[in-house]
């Protein structure tokens, strides 16, 4: 291999390296929607903080059916069986108390900044 093809290679796999490591920052930049699971009849977490503008999305896990409101009136899910979801945007910073009408000792605050 000759001087100069010696250095487009190096120059190739520089670029290379350049592009798996932006890939990587941005993977890594990416928050996953924060998740609120439903499991033995509690939301787990109790409680959570997230940014305004963030989705939140509670999954059942467990083998009744479950729904979320909030304490406003801000949302209302309809009721969701086992490994179904439901997300909602809090656009809003304040502190919302959830519960789920079904089964109302079930309580959760989500705190928006």
């Amino acid at each position: 291999m000759n001087l100069k093809n010696h250095r487009t290679l190096l120059a190739l796999i520089g670029l290379a390296a350049l592009g798996c490591a932006a890939a990587a920052s941005m993977s890594a930049g990416a928050a996953e929607e924060p998740k609120v699971l439903i499991k033995d009849f509690l939301f787990t977490p109790l409680s959570l903080t997230v940014k305004a503008g963030t989705a939140v999305t509670w999954v059942n896990m467990d083998d009744e059916p479950h729904n979320v409101i909030s304490d406003t009136g801000l949302f209302r899910s309809g009721g969701f069986d086992t490994n179904e979801s439901f997300s909602h945007k809090f656009d809003k910073p304040g502190t919302y108390r959830i519960t789920c009408s079904i089964h109302p000792r079930m309580v959760a605050t989500i705190v928006v900044e």
